[in-house]
């Protein structure tokens, strides 16, 4: 019995140390966990209502060309870019190389940033991170840098209304379609009643 003793003895000394080191990772099993699946998922930062409306859109490679490409967006309010809200409580937008829209969603990480995409986790391949929003300007930037490089950065620039058709400029007088102002008249305009032949000639000056 000793013996059989003796040769157990040595594999409880070892299982003791694993049993405690796996009690010692528990306590840390929220970071650890963290770590291995990224940032956990959060409300995002906009409602779909916050982004339904009509946009200008236009597009910058480089950061130092947002401000005129900002402008360039404004401008282009006349075929603007419409958001609408879908029936699932996302947007219909567009995705990358794609000629209709769908309903995309709006997903959050922890730290406050918002993506737009399918459905599934946020920051995937085709989903476009919310660089600011202020109501007014919304600017988009895609996760995958392949779709960037070809699409570059999304300005949408909020339209107040419906472009207005610009007035038509009236037709300019030529001399030739001119008219002469009508003549006014002061007053009445009397004629002097024709001489009667029993009336006696005028006196002759001598």
């Amino acid at each position: 019995m000793r013996t059989l003793t003796s040769a157990i003895s040595p594999v409880r000394f070892f299982w003791i140390p694993l049993a405690a080191l796996l009690t010692a990772s528990c306590s840390g099993t929220n970071f650890n966990m963290s770590s291995l699946t990224g940032p956990a998922s959060a409300p995002p930062a906009y409602t779909a209502d916050q982004l339904v409306g009509r946009y200008g859109l236009a597009a910058y490679q480089r950061e130092e060309d947002r401000t005129r490409t900002e402008t360039e967006a404004r401008q282009q309010c006349r075929q603007p870019y419409e958001i609408t809200r879908g029936p699932g409580g996302g947007v219909v937008m567009h995705l990358a190389d794609q000629s209709q829209p769908q309903e995309l969603q709006l997903k959050g990480l922890a730290g406050g940033k918002t993506f737009i995409g399918p459905e599934g986790d946020a920051g995937g391949d085709q989903d476009r991170e919310v660089v600011s929003f202020d109501g007014r300007v919304l600017v988009l930037r895609w996760v995958s840098t392949e779709i960037a490089s070809r699409y570059g950065t999304a300005v949408y620039v909020r339209c107040d209304g419906a472009p207005t058709a610009k007035k038509k400029a009236a037709p300019k007088k030529t001399a030739a379609t001119k008219t002469a102002p009508k003549a006014q008249q002061k007053g009445p305009v009397f004629m002097a009643p024709p001489p009667d032949d029993d009336d006696p000639p005028p006196p002759a000056n001598n």
